[in-house]
């Protein structure tokens, strides 16, 4: 499908098109505000636009997505949602408006690269909505990161500010493959497939303190 990427973080919107791309996506433009989202939606008129459901100017994601379907009906929608956003409200909210899916952020890029198939096919794809955290048991919280090394913590903070692979291994003055080797730690303590969802998470569940600069 040919794409627009819509999320406020530039870089899981980046990490996440070139994941889309290596699934035969093609994405047109990426966009970090709604404003801009829009602007390239009008310009591509691609055959779908991912887009975040929150952002911290307006318009949020369920009026941008008002927009693009009432002004581009060619363009379908798909709205990606962090657990704590994924309410009934906005489920419905996106239905009404006529958004072909709705999906956590949380899910792996195989599975939006097949909700993509989905849509392409004139199919819709709304995810169940979980009414308690993830992480979360009873009145006490696990930590995931309890388990990483403070090397593995670092990776992880690097990942979510955005660095390569090369400006880490640089930057904490550590060999390509050892630098690999504690990305692969971190992600497996995590539970995660990939960086993007690594960052995803952390940022979600916020992990950390402040990312590196």
């Amino acid at each position: 499908m040919r794409l627009v990427l819509c999320d406020d973080n530039r870089m899981l919107c980046e990490a996440l098109g070139v994941a889309l791309e290596a699934r035969g996506h093609l994405v047109l433009a990426t966009a970090s505000t709604t404003t801009l989202g829009i602007a390239a939606v009008a310009t591509h008129r691609p055959d779908a636009c991912v887009l975040d459901l929150r952002f911290p100017d307006p318009p949020d994601g369920l009026s941008a997505a008002r927009i693009i379907r009432q002004r581009y009906p060619g363009t379908a929608v798909l709205v990606l949602s962090a657990l704590a956003d994924a309410d009934a409200d906005a489920l419905a909210e996106a239905t009404r408006i006529g958004a072909a899916g709705f999906l956590r952020k949380d899910k792996n890029v195989d599975y939006i690269a097949g909700a993509l198939q989905v849509v392409a096919s004139g199919g819709v794809v709304f995810d169940a909505i979980q009414t308690r955290n993830a992480w979360s048991s009873g009145t006490r919280r696990y930590c995931p990161t309890r388990d990483l090394t403070s090397r593995e913590m670092e990776v992880l903070r690097r990942i979510v500010a955005g660095q390569t692979t090369r400006q880490m291994s640089c930057e904490m003055n550590v060999a390509t493959s050892t630098l690999r080797t504690y990305v692969k730690n971190m992600l497996a303590k995590l539970g995660a497939h990939t960086r993007l969802e690594a960052a995803v998470l952390a940022t979600r569940e916020n992990l950390l303190g402040h990312p590196v600069a």
